[in-house]
């Protein structure tokens, strides 16, 4: 993680944690996560190196910097950085998503199959959106990039998923948990013990 630096002005819209394991004999984990607030917002990544080791790992460190580096631009600008720099590499998949300052709206885009669903608070009946990811491979394959935007609400969570957690993750909302709380609950439950793996939880508290 990079965060970019805070100022006084600036209240963080959202509460988050995260969890996150290598696999077995690695000591190094190709799945990596972003986390870093500026002047629109707080942008949430998660990175997914193809294959393990050192080398799915430096292709996520690469995305991450490159986020860094052009901080603030657009979700769909973002990942095309991130794909000319990761041409070199083995390449990643990777979702992003840009929460507004004041907590009221997201917009997400995906690439690969780094899962990423937002749980509704504040309902009856649990309820949930998906990010629609795209197949492809971002420094080697990009599909055409749609973002969705989305209205939030206070208490909605969000949660980033790599495939190193099984896709039944999503049977309990953590809507109510405390983020952290969440991610390892996540990560302790649903882990695999065949791939690298990471979850990030992210709860709106508004402006």
């Amino acid at each position: 993680m990079i965060p970019a630096p805070r100022t006084s002005a600036f209240v963080c819209p959202i509460e988050w944690g995260f969890a996150a394991r290598a696999i077995a004999g690695e000591t190094e984990s190709g799945d990596l996560h972003f986390v870093a607030t500026h002047a629109g917002g707080v942008l949430i990544a998660v990175i997914d190196g193809l294959g393990h080791g050192s080398e799915a790992a430096l292709a996520s460190r690469l995305a991450a910097a490159t986020l860094a580096e052009h901080l603030g631009e657009s979700v769909t600008a973002l990942m095309a950085h991130c794909h000319a720099t990761l041409q070199r590499t083995r390449g990643a998949v990777l979702s992003l998503a840009c929460i507004e300052p004041d907590g009221r709206g997201m917009t997400w885009l995906g690439v690969g199959n780094v899962d990423a669903t937002l749980h509704r608070a504040g309902s009856a009946r649990q309820q949930r959106e998906s990010l629609h990811h795209r197949g492809g491979v971002v420094g080697y394959q990009l599909p055409p990039l749609r973002a969705a935007t989305l209205a939030l609400a206070p208490g909605d969570t969000l949660v980033f998923a790599t495939d190193g957690i099984a896709s039944t993750f999503n049977s309990v909302s953590p809507v109510g948990w405390h983020p952290q709380d969440a991610a390892d609950h996540i990560l302790r439950l649903y882990g695999k013990d065949t791939d690298d793996a990471l979850v990030v939880v992210a709860r709106t508290v508004g402006d």
